[in-house]
């Protein structure tokens, strides 16, 4: 299995990259995994937010094939502990799932054509992060699922 998160816009803050590639660094280890950032929409002034959310998934859709096992990282999605999410990802494997696209949308969401796509939801939390830092917090919780999986020793419980 591969993993993909794609994100709209791209991460500016040194210290948040610095973090991402510990932890993409880390992953190799366990699967492939891919940061896909896609170039934010410019000049929004004046329209809609179903406007937005529409152009933004015009941009996410180039990077989705019909076989991806699409999961949306959204405030309303389901939470899991840290070994839930492992349990998650195993059961993917366990299915056969060749790739898992994870996606984090822009300030206003997805539009309703992406979320019929996609099979899951997943909230990182009940409070509301930057979408950059969520970038981040989410590399770090595949890593340690994986950890978890293969029982080291990074995941205390």
């Amino acid at each position: 299995m591969k993993i993909t998160l794609i994100t709209i816009g791209k991460t500016d803050t040194d210290y948040l990259k610095q973090g991402i590639d510990v932890y993409m660094k880390r992953l190799k280890h366990y699967i492939p995994f891919e940061l896909k950032e896609v170039a934010a929409l410019k000049k929004t002034t004046g329209f809609s937010v179903d406007v937005i959310k529409q152009k933004e998934f015009e941009l996410l859709k180039k990077h989705l094939e019909t076989s991806d096992c699409i999961v949306l990282l959204d405030e309303r999605g389901e939470t899991f502990s840290s070994v839930g999410f492992s349990d998650f990802l195993q059961k993917r494997m366990n299915a056969g799932v060749r790739h898992l696209m994870f996606v984090v949308g822009g300030a206003w969401g997805f539009s309703p054509e992406l979320n019929q796509m996609a099979s899951f939801q997943i909230s990182l939390s009940k409070m509301t992060f930057s979408h950059q830092m969520v970038r981040l917090f989410f590399v770090e919780q595949v890593y340690r699922a994986f950890s978890i999986l293969k029982g080291e020793s990074y995941h205390n419980e």
